[in-house]
């Protein structure tokens, strides 16, 4: 696990120290880097905030950004050579479901040990924690319309994060870090994580 890079944001890209930090963590130049972008868009509303988030990816200067809908199978070729994993919003249940039944989970966890750099958005971000219970908690969480049972995240972490966090959220995280035995971060939309190794900081106010 030493070798973990995760950025665990809340809205992507919005905040330019955020950006900054993840091009200083790349090894490689953005225009010679491929980004694997893993999308379960169910809504209009989700497919627009994806495509924002592939337009923040090329405003940086990435050329070569793969994006792979979670509604078919992965085949390896398509995510092997890559240097960044992001992983996009929606609804965090169904997202961690289907990465599951496309054997893409595996994938991952595999590539994210071995160095490559983890970006999160909203449930990409909880996803990277020890479960995705917190996705559903509060008057704003997401239905687990899926049914899933198993709510094991990612596990590259031991912290969950709250994303979209503003102050009418405050007493639920409260209720919520008083029932879980790991650390909960609230993140607004101008925030994210960055955790390497076991270290982390929190960017943005």
């Amino acid at each position: 696990m030493k070798n973990t890079k995760l950025l665990l944001t809340s809205a992507g890209f919005l905040n330019k120290e955020i950006s900054n930090l993840f091009l200083k963590e790349l090894s490689k130049e953005p225009n010679k880097s491929k980004v694997f972008m893993v999308t379960g868009a169910r809504t209009k509303e989700e497919e627009y905030y994806i495509q924002e988030s592939k337009q923040e990816l090329i405003n940086l200067g990435f050329k070569d950004i793969f994006v792979f809908n979670l509604d078919r199978k992965i085949l390896l070729d398509e995510v092997k050579d890559c240097d960044v994993i992001y992983v996009c919003g929606g609804n965090t249940y169904y997202i961690l479901k289907r990465f599951r039944e496309t054997g893409l989970d595996k994938i991952v966890i595999e590539l994210v040990n071995q160095g490559k750099i983890y970006i999160g958005v909203s449930a990409g971000s909880v996803m990277a924690g020890p479960n995705i219970e917190i996705a559903g908690w509060g008057e704003d969480g997401d239905k687990n319309d899926v049914n899933l049972k198993d709510l094991t995240g990612f596990n590259f972490t031991n912290i969950a994060v709250f994303p979209h966090f503003e102050e009418k959220n405050r007493q639920e995280v409260k209720e919520f870090k008083k029932k879980v035995n790991y650390p909960v971060i609230e993140l607004t939309d101008n925030q994210a994580v960055f955790v390497k190794g076991k270290n982390y900081i929190i960017i943005g106010e």
